[in-house]
């Protein structure tokens, strides 16, 4: 029977992604349309990613889940927006985010004072596991959005090595390389190896 596990979250582009990222050999399922999440109260990317799964395994019985979050830590900012990122400004919408953090960064004039990574932490739980992987990216923060790809802070995230944004990089580019893929890359591996 093939490998599956079931991703917590709404967010079809987290979906999209993670699905790429573990390849044909595990099947990634969405969460079941009737299910609404909470809002995340944890105090740590760690919390976020457990609460997720904690959640879904009410749902779902004897199955794999796994659950992730992920933040953009900006080192000028003592670590904002962190696990704050995905409601910054107060809502769940990118483009007011990103306003945010660059009005908060304006006066850092300096490209190498503004250094961020973006990190992501998943969660894994079910049949007895509770596991927890992580990934992260250094990049700097632009002066201005560049790039239509991409999600989230993606336009203004940029990989010193490449000289680009996350939203100038192609799906299959960012995907290569990101912090998502790191800590996915990882949850693949151990659970291929589990059941060899």
């Amino acid at each position: 029977m093939k490998l599956y596990f079931y991703l917590a979250t709404k967010n079809k582009n987290k979906l999209e992604e993670i699905r790429y990222i573990i390849g044909d050999e595990i099947e990634v399922l969405p969460v079941p349309d009737y299910i609404e999440f909470p809002e995340e109260t944890g105090l740590t990317l760690e919390e976020n990613a457990y609460l997720k799964c904690e959640y879904l395994s009410r749902y779902i019985k004897d199955s794999y889940i796994v659950g992730e979050d992920s933040g953009l830590f900006v080192e000028k900012l003592n670590g904002l927006p962190g696990v704050s990122s995905a409601i910054f400004s107060g809502s769940r919408n990118d483009k007011k985010n990103i306003e945010k953090l660059l009005e908060m960064m304006k006066n850092i004039k300096e490209k190498k004072e503004r250094k961020a990574k973006f990190v992501t932490i998943a969660c894994l739980i079910g049949k007895g596991e509770k596991k927890f992987f992580k990934g992260e990216i250094e990049g700097i923060i632009t002066f201005q959005p560049r790039g239509n790809n991409g999600f989230g802070y993606d336009p203004i995230f940029e990989i010193p090595e490449i000289g680009k944004t996350f939203a100038e990089l192609t799906f299959e580019e960012k995907n290569k390389i990101s912090h998502r893929k790191k800590a996915f890359q990882q949850l693949k591996y151990y659970l291929i190896n589990k059941l060899k």
